[in-house]
C-alpha cells in the first residue's frame, strides 16, 4: 500500500498565511522571497514557495526558518498566525 500523503494541519495553514501576508507587506514577490531564502543557503524555488502558500506543500521546520529569516522575523512570528481583532489594545 502507498503511503498516505500527510495533510496540513491548523498550524501549517497558519504559516502559510502568515508567511504571505509578511511577504506581501513587504513588497516581495513570490520568486523575489524564493531568491532570498536560496541566498541564505535553503534552495527554494518560486513554484515550492507557491505551493507552500497555496497549503499545497507542506512547509517543514528549515523552510519555515529560512523563510522567515529572508522575511526578518522570528519563526515564531510565522507560527503564531493572526492576532485577534482588539489584542494588544489593553
Amino acid at each position: 500500500m502507498p503511503p498516505r500523503p500527510l495533510e496540513i494541519g491548523p498550524a501549517g495553514r497558519a504559516a502559510a498565511r502568515a508567511s504571505e501576508r509578511a511577504r506581501i507587506a513587504r513588497g516581495h514577490s513570490q520568486r523575489q522571497l524564493a531568491a532570498r531564502v536560496t541566498a541564505l543557503g535553503r534552495p527554494m524555488t518560486f513554484t515550492a514557495l507557491s505551493r507552500i502558500e497555496r497549503t499545497v506543500r507542506r512547509c517543514d521546520i528549515d523552510d519555515l526558518v529560512a523563510i522567515a529569516a529572508a522575511l526578518g522575523i522570528p519563526p515564531q512570528t510565522l507560527l503564531a498566525g493572526p492576532e485577534p481583532v482588539g489584542a494588544g489594545a489593553m
